[in-house]
């Protein structure tokens, strides 16, 4: 592994997520600080303070037209196709997504252009006085994501945007983004997660996940598990919402899957699109796709939007969604996915099938809420070797307790807590026709995907 001859770079950059080359401005910095130390307030449901937050700022969310997009897994992902194939068809599009992965900002932008610096010091002194008077009022402190979510309601405002795709944080009916009257209520699927705050069984998720659901929106869905779809039928009918479901009234085909892209046919609402392309691997994402071009069929043809054909095979032709099956390199293969819970790490068992390798090494790192059994059982029988690593979080429990979950499956493990130190033993132990798989939490895959980055800069 000592020459740039044996080692091809795909690297997929997020638009805007670009390194800082200036010097860190100190306001920037101080308004970053403030936001990041908001996390010490926890998770608090409920929609009473964002509420009273954005009353006292002028109700930006009144002044846009949103797409709100909730779901176990794949929220990003849709998110981001819908964005490409708004902004091919030449629409200023603002996104709220969660969490970054490199830079803070990455959760607010604007056709991919990161919120500027400037704006982000100006957002916080302009929420500051408001949450500390709502603090001396008796009012329990906003959450750092209820801020974020103020503040990217703002940004959005300010722009005069045409659309605005808003992700759900946590769950649906309580989250913060709920404030908001959708054009298109989004829900891509729902499976076992955070289940200490949704519930136990797919019903009660559902339930929670369909509070998004809103009279005078649309509804689209590509759950697929009976018990869930049922919950939101049921919602949608309460509410008189019409509900189109991905699976049902639109259908799809693959052709073909490759290492870097593949192609399928799909029959919408309004027309059958053949030899569609997409640079997003994977099964599950051909769902997500498919969900993408349905909201843009209802955004054309009940909301007035301008989109064409072309935009549709443009969009998702272009749209990357890094550290999500996210190819690094071909020689050997190194590939990063944020499989944090069980519906993740099948998704990613069944695009494994795709990359052809001699050996595969797993790199994993999950959270200690997560069902970590059912995830080691899915991904280690494919492993030849995993490296254990830490997630850089609080929530991250016993996190070595990994290591004895895959020493009971017979697998040789090492563990290393520091990722970058994790995914760079990893790569060493690769040959040329190997394969390097990193995966679990998306606060390690962050911190691993710039090492990895790093280190393939360097060979």
């Amino acid at each position: 592994m000592g020459n740039k001859e044996m080692t091809e770079i795909t690297e997929y950059e997020l638009k805007g997520d670009q390194k800082e080359v200036s010097p860190l401005d100190l306001e920037y910095q101080e308004a970053k600080d403030y936001l990041v130390n908001l996390t010490k307030f926890g998770m608090n449901f409920g929609l009473g303070r964002i509420e009273e937050l954005l009353k006292r700022v002028g109700n930006p969310e009144e002044r846009l037209k949103v797409v709100h997009i909730g779901g176990t897994n794949g929220k990003g992902s849709t998110t981001m196709m819908i964005a490409e194939i708004l902004e091919d068809a030449g629409y200023r599009v603002g996104v709220f997504t969660s969490p970054h992965l490199h830079d803070y900002r990455e959760r607010i932008t604007i056709n991919g252009e990161m919120i500027p610096k400037g704006e982000v010091t100006r957002l916080v002194q302009t929420l500051r006085p408001h949450l500390e008077e709502l603090v001396q009022k008796g009012v329990e402190h906003p959450t750092e994501f209820e801020v974020n979510t103020a503040m990217a309601l703002m940004y959005f405002a300010d722009q005069k945007v045409d659309l605005v795709l808003l992700e759900v944080g946590l769950g649906g009916a309580i989250d913060s983004t709920n404030v908001v009257k959708p054009l298109i209520s989004v829900i891509t699927n729902v499976g076992m997660d955070h289940m200490d705050y949704l519930g136990e069984t797919y019903e009660e998720i559902a339930r929670v996940k369909a509070g998004i659901i809103k009279a005078g929106a649309i509804t689209v869905t590509a759950a697929n598990r009976s018990e869930a779809l049922k919950v939101i039928r049921e919602k949608a009918q309460e509410v008189n919402s019409p509900l189109w479901v991905v699976g049902d009234d639109v259908r799809w085909e693959i052709r073909w899957s490759g290492e870097l892209e593949q192609e399928f046919d799909l029959i919408g609402l309004r027309g059958a699109y053949k030899k569609l392309r997409l640079r997003l691997v994977g099964e599950h994402q051909v769902v997500n796709a498919a969900t993408a071009v349905t909201v843009c069929e209802l955004l054309k043809f009940e909301c007035g939007m301008n989109l064409e054909r072309r935009n549709i095979y443009e969009g998702l032709r272009t749209a990357v969604w890094p550290g999500r099956l996210e190819l690094l390199s071909l020689k050997p293969k190194v590939l990063i996915d944020g499989a944090h819970n069980v519906d993740g790490a099948n998704a990613l068992a069944k695009a494994l099938e795709v990359f052809q390798r001699r050996r595969l090494v797993l790199c994993l790192g999950m959270l200690g809420d997560k069902e970590r059994e059912k995830v080691v059982d899915i991904l280690v029988p494919l492993a030849d070797e995993v490296i254990i690593t830490k997630p850089n979080s609080p929530r991250s429990g016993n996190w070595e307790y990994l290591h004895e979950l895959v020493k009971e499956r017979g697998k040789p493990v090492l563990t290393i807590e520091e990722p970058r130190l994790a995914v760079e033993e990893a790569f060493q132990r690769l040959d040329k026709e190997d394969m390097l798989c990193v995966t679990g939490s998306l606060y390690m895959i962050a911190e691993a995907r710039q090492a990895l980055l790093d280190v393939l800069h360097k060979v």
